[in-house]
């Protein structure tokens, strides 16, 4: 059965030995486990969805050649020239909401900021706005269904608004806007030649189907957090960058909308004391492993220094979330602007409303900001 809270049944489920779910996938819920699987991709590949998934679901040279040739776009200097945009963006969005209105976290705030920053990064047209934000709520409802046939429409849904992107480029020629998705089209890999279409849509879809819920979620997380942490609102909203950043991986921890991976067994494995046959896949549910009392001793413990090198929000090994800097970025800027101006209060009489597996956090946060 499953909790209002889906964490207390994953945190039950990291008590017994690795157990399978209703797909017959492995669970992997302990840390030492969720760890091993996923800095050992001799044994553990990443090549398990039946779409192309570039970086992310390449294993070895292809792997380390995609990386070498996209991580680059989260350099520290991009993110550096990135940030004022970003302020922008978040003044933006706040700017829209009067004050001691009750808005929601996820849904308005975060997802329309999630929207408006990545369409900033990559030189997306401001009217594709609404597009994309329904876009993002059938992507949940589909993900959510455990339809594949739904996942599957949704993805296409996607892709092809990525290729009339991509298309429009490549028919600007030299007038095409200098931004990262012209840059993307004319990226040329270490052989000189440039990428296909598929690859750029799934290098897209990466990017940006999958971090504008995930960022949505975040905020939802991190405004609920402050709503009922005030004492820590206040304290952040006098720190460094440094500080403010560490909050907010360790609050992301607690409470992780980053709820798992997939790997694929590539020969006979032991994990977790069980054996794993060759070709079964296996769930890394780091939500779970973030939880583990036996790598923190008080998992809902607030102390982002003790627990950082612990933290798995963006993942361990190879497979490291490539977009952590922007990912980082994003939530810094934006819950440095809430600071500047308003204190967070969860909305009287509106009980905020959990997510439910395969997504994290919340799906919807009430909350009324004050101006300060």
């Amino acid at each position: 059965m499953l909790d209002d809270d889906p964490r207390l049944t994953y945190d039950r489920a990291r008590e017994a030995p690795l157990a399978r779910d209703a797909r017959g996938r492995w669970l992997v819920c302990r840390h030492a486990d969720v760890v091993a699987a996923a800095t050992n991709p001799q044994d553990f590949s990443s090549a398990v969805s039946r779409f192309l998934q570039v970086p992310n679901g390449l294993d070895s040279a292809p792997h380390a050649a995609a990386r070498a040739l996209l991580d680059p776009f989260f350099a520290p200097e991009r993110m550096a020239g990135l940030r004022p945009v970003l302020e922008r963006v978040a003044a933006g969005v706040l700017d829209e909401v009067p004050p001691g209105a009750e808005v929601d976290a996820v849904g308005e705030l975060g997802a329309r900021y999630a929207v408006r920053a990545q369409s900033a990064w990559l030189g997306w047209p401001a009217s594709l706005e609404g597009t994309l934000l329904e876009w993002m709520d059938a992507n949940h409802v589909a993900s959510r269904s455990g339809d594949l046939s739904r996942t599957a429409a949704v993805a296409a849904e996607f892709d092809t608004l990525t290729r009339a992107l991509l298309d429009e480029r490549r028919d600007a020629g030299a007038a095409a806007p200098d931004d990262v998705t012209t840059e993307l089209v004319r990226l040329q890999d270490a052989d000189g030649a440039g990428l296909s279409d598929d690859v750029l849509v799934s290098v897209l879809r990466n990017w940006t189907g999958g971090d504008l819920g995930s960022i949505a979620l975040c905020v939802g997380v991190l405004l609920h957090w402050l709503a009922v942490h005030p004492e820590l609102a206040e304290q952040l909203a006098h720190a460094d960058d440094a500080e403010v950043a560490a909050a907010i991986d360790e609050v992301l921890r607690i409470d992780d909308p980053f709820v798992s991976n997939r790997r694929r067994a590539v020969r006979d494995v032991v994990l977790g004391e069980v054996t794993i046959p060759a070709g079964d896949v296996v769930v890394l549910n780091w939500t779970a492993a973030n939880r583990d009392p036996r790598v923190f001793d008080d998992p809902e413990a607030f102390d982002p220094h003790a627990h950082a090198a612990d933290n798995l929000v963006y993942g361990i090994g190879p497979h490291v979330c490539p977009g952590r800097p922007l990912a980082t970025l994003e939530l810094l800027v934006f819950v440095r602007a809430v600071l500047a101006r308003a204190d967070v209060c969860l909305a009287e009489g509106q009980a905020p409303e959990r997510e439910h597996p395969p997504v994290g956090g919340y799906h919807r946060v009430p909350v009324v900001l004050t101006p300060r």
